[in-house]
């Protein structure tokens, strides 16, 4: 039986989540951007929750693609309010609005936002030898960094823990536990 970390151990969902894609480095923009929403969508609530809803939220939000996110209206952020398959939170789905406006900025200033993203971890992966869930930190001076720095340039719902549960899922850090058999398979 593989050993995983504690936290995923919840459904098959957050066991194929954990063990395909959370603490996988992250290069493509679009799914810089549909993690950037989820984290989002995640304040305050459980991770499964959102990963219940993580295809209604791609269907909602054109495929996470943030130019026509960023185009999105009044008309359509009601359409959103009434969608039982995301979060009916109006300051959540405006705020994926004003963030796809400023993920483009940040394309346009640095070319690709991973050019820019992954500079609050030097260029690479920070791994983390950890080896129990008590060790693991809600936020590190590098998510402190990246919130103070996206707030500036305009993101809403990035204070530093979703911030470094952001780094987390995206592979900017790797805290799978040592006793994970993905920890040596993300190295």
């Amino acid at each position: 039986m593989k050993r995983r970390c504690p936290w995923c151990e919840i459904n098959e969902l957050e066991i194929a989540y954990h063990d395909q894609e959370w603490g996988v480095p992250v290069r493509d923009d679009r799914r810089w951007f549909e993690f950037l929403i989820l984290e989002g969508a995640q304040a305050g609530l459980s991770w499964d929750t959102i990963l219940k809803k993580r295809e209604n939220y791609r269907k909602a939000f054109a495929c996470f693609d943030p130019k026509k996110v960023a185009r999105l209206g009044g008309r359509e952020r009601a359409a959103l309010m009434k969608n039982p398959g995301i979060v009916r939170n109006r300051l959540k789905i405006a705020s994926a609005v004003t963030n796809a406006k400023a993920f483009l900025a940040v394309q346009r200033e640095f070319g690709t936002f991973d050019r820019y993203i992954w500079q609050f971890t030097g260029g690479r992966p920070k791994r983390n030898r950890w080896r129990s869930l008590k060790q693991v930190p809600a936020a590190t001076p590098e998510s402190d960094a990246m919130s103070k720095d996206l707030k500036r340039r305009g993101f809403r719902f990035v204070g530093s823990t979703i911030c470094y549960a952001f780094m987390q899922a995206t592979g900017m850090v790797d805290d799978h536990l040592v006793t994970c058999f993905r920890y040596r398979e993300v190295e």
